[in-house]
């Protein structure tokens, strides 16, 4: 436990929260290092198989970069004091893991939005493959509405995962949007009442862990792969994945299980 990050760990589903609800958690630099470092070791560890990233307290899941600390920074605005700045502005890391941007990440991250969704903390969501809403929650990119940009994935991914010109909406005006719009135009799965929201995701979580690690992992990794490929180039990483999966021990413990009607055991080989 830290006052920026806090990890559990249940089974294969580790569950990481922002924990500085007096800030509506967000970034500051200790978090993002602290975030990145959570999600470097979740790749590296075969036991963890799902993640789960939600926000502490009731009102925000993350506020995005914090204005009086890691904006400034980055503008060159206010200069480094600690190690946590210094290891910010010099390691690129840093950015990629706690973003989930392009730092490889194949094992399933769950978001569990418990409240409002903005800035870097939209920004983080959209790295994330499955999200579940609090029905109070506000979703939204203000960057322009300060100068700045979304530079932590928005204009790479946003444009990919809903219409264009819903995208450019929210990136244009900085208009936030409620959960219910979030749900309408695909952004996040469910929408739930706010107490729900984060047993909704962890159950979810159980659920995909449960199944063949390797498989799971092979789905996503050739879904990102194959995003705005030509379909021959697309269907070639998927017989790529299916050779690699074929081939597993898993990939024969599965069927095997099914017809002694037994639980699988699934050994991530």
């Amino acid at each position: 436990m830290t006052d920026s990050l806090h990890l559990h760990r249940d089974g294969a589903v580790l569950t990481l929260t922002l924990d500085a609800p007096a800030r509506r958690n967000a970034l500051t630099p200790e978090m993002l290092c602290r975030l990145a470092d959570a999600v470097i070791d979740f790749a590296a560890d075969p036991a963890l198989r799902v993640a789960v990233i939600t926000g502490a307290g009731s009102q925000a899941f993350c506020a995005g970069g914090d204005l009086q600390r890691t904006l400034p920074l980055m503008t060159g605005d206010r200069l480094a004091e600690d190690d946590w700045d210094r290891r910010l502005l010099a390691d690129p890391l840093v950015m990629a893991a706690s973003g989930l941007r392009d730092y490889p990440l194949d094992k399933p991250v769950i978001a569990a939005i418990n409240g409002h969704c903005l800035a870097a903390g939209f920004e983080l969501m959209l790295g994330t493959d499955i999200r579940i809403a609090a029905d109070h929650a506000r979703f939204g990119l203000p960057e322009v509405q300060r100068a700045l940009l979304p530079f932590a994935g928005s204009m790479a991914r946003l444009p990919r995962q809903v219409p264009q010109a819903l995208a450019m909406e929210l990136m244009l005006t900085g208009d936030p949007i409620d959960a219910a719009t979030a749900l309408r135009i695909g952004l996040v799965n469910r929408v739930l009442p706010a107490a729900e929201v984060l047993p909704a995701a962890q159950a979810l979580a159980r659920r995909i862990a449960a199944n063949g690690p390797l498989a799971v992992q092979a789905v996503k990794r050739t879904v990102r792969e194959a995003s705005g490929q030509p379909l021959a180039a697309a269907f070639a990483l998927e017989n790529e994945a299916k050779r690699q999966i074929m081939a597993t021990e898993d990939a024969r413990e599965g069927p095997r299980a099914f017809m002694e009607k037994r639980p699988a055991v699934y050994k991530g080989r």
